[in-house]
Parts: C-alpha cells; structure tokens; sequence
C-alpha cells in the first residue's frame, strides 16, 4: 500500500508546522506521492514544499478546508488517499496503521482523538455531542465525526466529492456519506499533538456553522429522523392549544388549526427531503 499511496495535506500557512512533518513524511514513505494544497498561503509554504520535492497544488485565494481537501483528492494519482492536518496534530507513524485497517476491509478508516487530545473542553462537549447525534441517526457506532486525519480509497472518495462544502464540515459529511452509501467506517484510536501556531477556527463563526452541522448529519443521512419529531411537536401543541380552548371556551381556534397544518407541512416536506437524499447517493462517479 505504501507504493500505491498519496497522501494530501491541505495548508494555510503552515510553513513552520510543515517544515517539520514534511521531511518526516518523504523520509518514512519514500515512494508515496505527497500532495501540499496550498490554501492562498502568504508565508513560505510554497517554496518550503518544493525545497522537500512535493507536489504543490495552489489556490489563488482561501477557499476553506473543505475546498483544499477537493483539490488534493482531484490531483491525487494513487490508489488510496491519506488526508491529514498540515498543522503538526497528526502524526505520520499512525499513517501504517490506518492502511492496516483499510487492508483489513475497511473502505475509510478514520483516526479517532480520546478526550487528552481535543484542543479545547468546549471542542470536546462539542464533538462528544455530535459523535452521539450521529451515532443515533446512522445508527453505527461514531466515534470521531469530526477528525480529518483519514486513510481511504480514492475511487470511493471521489464518489462523494460533489457532496463535500468548502468549510470545516467536510469529514461529517463525507462519513455520513459512507454510511449511507453502504460503505464500511472504521475508527482506529490516536493521540493528536497539540497544534502549533494558531488556529483557523473562530470560535464565534465557525461555533455558529457547527450548530448547523447538527442538522446537516440529519438531512445528509436520514431527514425524516429531524422532520418527524418537529412534526410531532407541533401536533402535540395543537393538541393541547385545542383541548385547552374546548375546555375554557368549547372553540377550535385558528392557532389550532396553524399548528395542526404546519405538522402536515413539516411531515411532507420531510418526506420529499427523504427522497431526495435518496437520489442524492445513486451511483455517481466524478
């Protein structure tokens, strides 16, 4: 597999972290083709990559995670993709075992942080919930949604690449996929360094689009899972507003029939979101 591997690093000036893991990585995979995507960097990430004799693929301008790992996976010319953190969180000697994992069966194997390994106890509250949220709408066991340190088969990967946004959000994504496409996950255990310099993640804009992660796992996999239980509440408020004012005024009012018609509508709109995600994850090939 070492022969047959790319592994791709998206960077936004990460000149400092990648003059150490580069030479780490060429030293330790010689013959992997290992792929920079260069994230409209300022420092000198550039030269630093062609000074090592890997493969550069530049943005013009910040595009985000998400794009930097699109345009790593299209340049990527080997069978299987490697993608980890260019800001020195992962380490390159737990890059054998996750293509172990792939050469058990695995078609992603994922490396999972434990709790000493989150940046932050907010990030850990944060991706503890969305591990459980996303456990029980797939209803496989997650045990890191968020990681992006990930061994996995360019030609499935490429599948899904259509689907992935440009920002942070891409691992949920691209797992939910998987599992909804009917490929198998696997969660290995790592220890994540602490990063050097500072984070990209603002806690304000980036703790807002997190937020909406939450409903983004439910539409990407099973939207009914979300669209149901709104339904629900709002008929059982309906319920409860018309026996109230049968009781105290024997009328049904219009907020009675709003609620009522408004849990209709969520239903059904929940049940044409259903279809669609269904025709989403037909077979598609990039």
């Amino acid at each position: 597999m070492h022969d047959n591997l790319s592994i791709v690093i998206p960077a936004k000036n990460e000149g400092n972290n990648l003059s150490k893991l580069l030479p780490e990585l060429v030293g330790s995979f010689p013959n992997a083709e290992v792929i920079v995507v260069n994230d409209g960097s300022t420092d000198d990430t550039i030269a630093l990559c062609e000074s090592q004799g890997v493969n550069v693929v530049s943005h013009a301008y910040s595009k985000g995670n998400g794009a930097s790992i699109k345009s790593g996976a299209r340049a990527a010319t080997r069978d299987i993709i490697v993608f980890m953190d260019g800001d020195g969180q992962h380490q390159p000697a737990d890059i054998p075992r996750l293509l172990a994992a792939l050469a058990e069966g695995a078609d992603m194997v994922v490396g999972a942080r434990d709790s000493e390994s989150q940046a932050s106890v907010g990030r850990l509250v944060a991706n503890t919930f969305y591990n459980k949220l996303a456990t029980w709408i797939s209803g496989h066991a997650i045990a890191d949604l968020t990681s992006g340190f990930r061994a996995v088969y360019r030609s499935k990967f490429r599948e899904f690449i259509y689907l992935l946004p440009n920002g942070f959000s891409y691992p949920t994504t691209i797992t939910m996929a998987f599992f909804r496409a009917g490929y198998s996950v696997k969660y290995i255990p790592i220890v994540a360094q602490a990063r050097g310099g500072k984070s990209h993640i603002n806690l304000l804009k980036d703790g807002t689009r997190f937020l909406l992660i939450i409903f983004k796992i439910g539409t990407l996999y099973s939207p009914l899972k979300i669209f149901v239980p709104a339904s629900l509440v709002f008929f059982l408020t309906g319920l409860l507003h018309y026996l109230y004012t049968f009781i105290t005024r024997h009328a049904f009012t219009n907020m009675s029939a709003l609620l009522f018609i408004s849990s209709v509508i969520v239903f059904l709109i929940g049940l044409v979101s259903e279809q669609i995600t269904t025709l989403m994850y037909k077979d598609h090939s990039d």
